[in-house]
């Protein structure tokens, strides 16, 4: 909350309605969410004439109020409510805070014709369990009866609500503040407060260590023979107009410095502390009794201030009860200090002690407000307590004191807000904002005062600067002029898109499941030398192992399918896995079982190895991969021993495909898994051919083979032996059985001839078949059947 009030002394602003003003510092960027007045209707003040207690109640009473025009019976809870004090009074028709209404009432069979209230029920302090216990606010005698209470107390003050944006720092959340960014918007000045004193010629006799970083910034001053009183009208006013309840003269002058620089200050009695300070970080589990009464266990991120062997106060947040200004302190020593935001936020968050000085010191503080805070403080407290001010202080300064200085050329202003403004109107922006600089050859040289802690010297914070107060309404609207690019997706994230898309054409489903797995399952479909990491405290044994293959994943995905009365699956994921030598892998695994196509009346396709290499070898002919991959035999234990193969891509292992072995499943499941990250930016330009115009010739040919002869050796001696007339070749049969010997197996191929610029002669077709012919006898020992 701000006080226009407040804000006066330090700019002339009589002139402006409040409701304009609010208007124009919103467009400017700092919201004000509400403009509150003090005033309320139909409140007076009174004078209790009688007070009796109520006849069917222990804590009610009934009294008789004066207000001037009338004698008016209201039945009253407070206990500090009493025949012959001045009180406020809301008449009937009055609407309190809250859009509470008082009305003609009966209480307990007694009427009641209004209310007397409490500050916090009028919306003037805060509704805390002390303020509730004080009662009724007690005015003073000299309270003339009848008259407006808010005026009478001096807060007929008009109030702006601001909503600050987490990126403005601490200079709004102060009336010297808050009065320079009404300064720059009026195109006025500020006259800061006085800060002179006339010290005693005398010097400090104190000894002051920092021996954590986390203070940047501490000033000590000392003041002595304070008359600790009642504060004068204007501070009591101004507090409770900011939410805040005056106590004495020399803890409102405290609270008063704060919110009129934004400096917490700190007031320890002087004769409790000691000759010593001493700025540490907390111990482990170290205690301090706070001034509310509370012991508070610390921790090492906090800050302590010590009087060199205890606590005496938890930096930021609360002072220590045991050095407490009470009605009896004579000398105090005045604190001003910077300390570590993120430390501050930390501490006041665990101990559940947020603070108006918390909230200041967690918003990061300037060293030249802190030194003239602490003057101010001198200056209030000679003033208003009597006080005499030592004449020289003690400091330790870390803070770094070069000036933030920005050189730009208009143009540079220009770009980030996509309008033009003239050199005049730049420098006038910068006059309004109080900022220095000078204009050499057509380049600015700016200097950032240090109370604008959220501008760096960098151009996009002066061109928001500039830009603001020039008017967001001039700014021009217009497409951006920027180079057009493709959106594509790009890295990793590309190529798990394409597998997976991929992979859904060809029918499959995917799926997500967990990394973590339980040992059984990180024991099961081992292929490579990748040791799991067991997790050393799970949350269960269930995921207990970070995985390295995901088929065991996906085998549960299937018992669970299955479980329910699915028959049919086809499914893959693409996850991470990782090994004990942190070793991040990208796979993809796919798990297929049942039927591939299914119809009503035809055979349905159903799922085997061949499938499933088939949708392998698409993938990777889809990822540009064609003739670059193979399939060999391979060997792991949880799949099927003749129908498993190790997927080589460029002569790497890469994957795996094959049969779950039958000890695990006997129903025909097939897996296969793929290493991605040997995939990933390794692919070649897809090529293209012209299909053919002319009429092709097919021959077929059948070989009695040995039965450990791959068939992928054959076709690849088929495709060497050939002329390039040879198009493709195509194994349409395999056969065991009678008319063939047990250790032998026959295979028919389909071969396909094509000529991209004639039609084929049946007698260059055959000169190449034959060739073909004989190269394959010759390799494998083979038989050519039915020649």
């Amino acid at each position: 909350m701000i006080s226009l009030n407040w804000v006066k002394d330090y700019i002339d602003i009589e002139d402006q309605d409040v409701y304009e003003l609010a208007t124009k510092i919103t467009k400017a960027g700092i919201n004000i969410e509400n403009v509150y007045t003090k005033k309320i209707d139909n409140l007076v003040i009174g004078e209790v004439i009688e007070c009796v207690d109520h006849p069917d109640s222990d804590h009610l009473h009934v009294c008789k109020v004066n207000i001037g025009e009338d004698v008016l019976q209201i039945v009253c809870g407070a206990h500090n409510v009493r025949e012959g004090i001045k009180v406020i009074v809301a008449k009937v028709g009055a609407v309190l805070p809250g859009n509470f209404e008082i009305k003609q009432s009966k209480i307990r069979g007694v009427e009641s014709s209004g209310m007397i209230c409490a500050l916090f029920e009028l919306g003037l302090e805060e509704k805390t369990e002390e303020n509730y216990n004080k009662g009724i606010e007690e005015l003073n005698s000299d309270a003339p009866v009848g008259e407006d209470p808010i005026t009478y107390l001096g807060l007929d003050d008009t109030l702006y609500d601001l909503d600050i944006h987490k990126h403005r720092n601490n200079d709004c959340y102060y009336h010297i503040g808050f009065a320079y960014e009404i300064a720059c918007i009026l195109n006025r000045k500020v006259t800061l407060p006085s800060l002179e004193y006339s010290p005693i010629d005398d010097k400090i006799k104190f000894n002051l260590e920092v021996e954590t970083p986390k203070c940047s910034y501490y000033v000590a001053r000392e003041v002595r023979n304070i008359k600790i009183g009642e504060s004068p009208d204007f501070i009591k006013k101004r507090l409770i107009a900011a939410g805040m309840r005056p106590i004495n003269n020399v803890v409102d002058i405290s609270n008063y410095v704060m919110l009129e620089f934004g400096q917490p200050l700190h007031f320890f009695d002087r004769d409790k502390l000691g000759d010593t300070i001493v700025v540490r970080d907390a111990k482990e589990n170290e205690k301090i009794t706070t001034l509310d009464g509370k012991e508070r266990t610390l921790d090492s991120n906090d800050i302590v201030i010590t009087d060199g062997k205890k606590p005496v106060c938890i930096a930021g947040v609360m002072g220590g009860e045991n050095t407490e200004v009470d009605l009896n302190t004579k000398n105090i020593l005045i604190e001003a200090a910077i300390f570590d935001p993120v430390s501050i936020r930390y501490t006041a968050r665990k101990l559940e002690l947020p603070s108006e000085a918390s909230i200041r010191y967690g918003k990061g503080l300037s060293f030249e407000y802190t030194e003239m805070a602490s003057r101010r403080a001198c200056h209030l407290l000679e003033k208003y307590a009597d006080a005499e001010v030592v004449d020289s202080f003690v400091l330790v300064d870390n803070e770094d004191h070069a000036e933030k200085i920005l050189e730009f050329v208009p143009s540079d202003v220009d770009k980030i807000l996509g309008i033009t403004i003239s050199e005049d109107d730049m420098k006038n922006e910068l006059d309004r904002l109080d900022f220095p600089y000078e204009l050499k050859n057509g380049k600015f040289i700016v200097t950032i005062p240090r109370r604008r802690l959220d501008i760096d010297a960098n151009v996009n914070d002066i061109a928001e600067e500039i830009g603001r107060l020039f008017g967001y309404n001039n700014l021009v609207s217009s497409l951006p002029s920027v180079e057009i690019r493709r959106g594509e997706y790009i890295g990793d994230v590309k190529y798990r898109k394409m597998v997976s898309k991929r992979l859904r054409s060809l029918g499959l489903n995917e799926v997500k499941t967990y990394t973590l797995v339980n040992p059984l399952m990180a024991s099961k479909f081992i292929y490579e030398d990748r040791k799991p990491v067991v997790l050393p405290n799970p949350m269960s044994v269930d995921k207990s192992v970070v995985r390295t293959t995901l088929i065991p994943s996906l085998m549960n995905v299937y018992e669970y399918n299955k479980d329910r009365g699915v028959k049919d699956i086809s499914i893959y994921e693409i996850a991470k896995t990782y090994d004990v030598n942190y070793l991040e892998t990208t796979k993809v695994c796919g798990l297929m079982t049942g039927n591939y196509l299914t119809s009503s009346w035809r055979e349905n396709v159903k799922i085997d190895f061949f499938v499933v290499k088939g949708i392998v070898e698409d993938l990777l002919d889809f990822m540009g991969y064609n003739g670059r991959y193979s399939f060999v035999r391979s060997e792991c234990d949880d799949l099927h021993p003749g129908v498993q193969a190790n997927i080589i891509l460029d002569g790497k292992v890469i994957g795996i495909l094959g049969k779950v072995h039958p000890s695990i499943l006997k129903k025909d499941v097939f897996v296969f898994e793929l290493n991605l990250d040997s995939i990933y930016g390794k692919t070649s330009k897809l090529k293209y051919k012209e299909a053919f115009k002319y009429p092709s010739i097919s021959k077929d040919m059948a070989y009695a083979l040995d039965r450990n002869i791959l068939v992928s050796d054959v076709i690849k001696t088929i495709k060497k032996a050939s002329s390039k007339i040879l198009q493709d070749v195509e194994v349409f049969d395999i056969y065991e059985g009678e008319n063939i010997d047990s250790n032998k197996k026959s295979v028919a191929f389909k071969l396909i001839f094509n000529g991209i610029d004639r039609t084929l002669t049946d007698e260059e077709v055959m000169i190449d078949f034959n060739k073909i012919i004989d190269k394959v006898v010759s390799s494998f020992n083979a038989e050519l059947r039915d020649k």
